[in-house]
């Protein structure tokens, strides 16, 4: 995976959309510490795989007691 800064990014956006297009990643970093912000990855591998839901039914259960309490405070704080 390659890392680069923003200014070599904008010098360079064709190079770095056809490498991206080739399937590589690629981190951008910013700042003189270089931090890293981002990553620009093929869209491909970006998009989300369809899940089937209800994967678990009749294989796995759970049960809440009748005296389990909680307030919505508590809730929103947890």
């Amino acid at each position: 995976m390659k890392a680069l800064t923003v200014a070599h990014l904008k010098a360079n956006f064709s190079d770095v959309i056809t490498s991206v297009k080739k399937g590589e990643e690629i981190i951008i970093e910013y700042g003189k510490k270089h931090e890293k912000i981002a990553v620009i990855v093929p869209y491909k591998k970006y998009e989300q795989k369809k899940r089937k839901v209800g994967l678990l039914k009749g294989k796995a259960s759970f049960t809440i007691n009748d005296d389990f309490k909680i307030s919505d405070e508590d809730l929103l704080t947890l």
